[in-house]
């Protein structure tokens, strides 16, 4: 995928490995200023089948990832455009990229954890409650080793990572939305006991 962002042709592309090491630095001020989770490189590399970069003159200038966690639900993890960069649409054109990728794999909504709202909003994300997901679903979700899918469950244990974040979601279709409000009025805010 290309576009035109800043003055510039941004391509946006499957990472490589070759890539690892622009990733990290796109992604390492965030981490420190705790808008990113921190990563060590051996997670960048089994992750890399799920990012994407976006190239500005042949430089890495953003990246994200895609995460699926089941059939029907994927989260936008990384998102990061270098400072040079932001505000003219690498964002953008990265996430749409991540969309792109989540409707060809068959899901139906995307979540998201963020800082940035306006950003995720202008993208079609709305705010969360709760945790939109049957209750089978719940539990076998509770089986996951993946911070990013307890984020999306609103656990305790991850409480320290969240704070101040809010959880956005996405719906590329829209009976997932009638289906998830179908569920929030079934189910009521007491629905899952452990997501408190």
């Amino acid at each position: 995928m290309s576009a035109d962002a800043g003055g510039g042709r941004v391509r946006v592309r499957p990472a490589r490995t070759s890539d690892v090491r622009a990733i990290r630095a796109l992604t390492a001020p965030l981490a420190e200023q705790r808008v990113l989770v921190a990563k060590e490189a051996v997670a960048y590399y089994e992750g890399l089948p799920e990012l994407v970069v976006a190239e500005l003159d042949g430089a890495v200038v953003g990246c994200g990832a895609l995460h699926v966690f089941w059939e029907d639900l994927a989260e936008v993890r990384t998102l990061a455009v270098s400072t040079q960069a932001r505000g003219v649409g690498v964002g953008g054109l990265v996430l749409a990229e991540l969309l792109r990728r989540a409707r060809e794999l068959g899901v139906a909504r995307v979540f998201c954890l963020t800082f940035e709202t306006r950003f995720f909003a202008a993208h079609g994300f709305e705010e969360i409650e709760g945790t939109p997901v049957a209750p089978e679903v719940f539990a076998e979700l509770l089986r996951s080793h993946d911070d990013g899918v307890a984020e999306f469950l609103d656990l305790a244990r991850v409480k320290p990572n969240t704070l101040g974040n809010s959880r956005m979601i996405h719906y590329l279709e829209e009976s997932a939305r009638a289906l998830d409000a179908a569920r929030a009025g079934a189910l009521g805010p007491a629905a899952h006991p452990g997501s408190a």
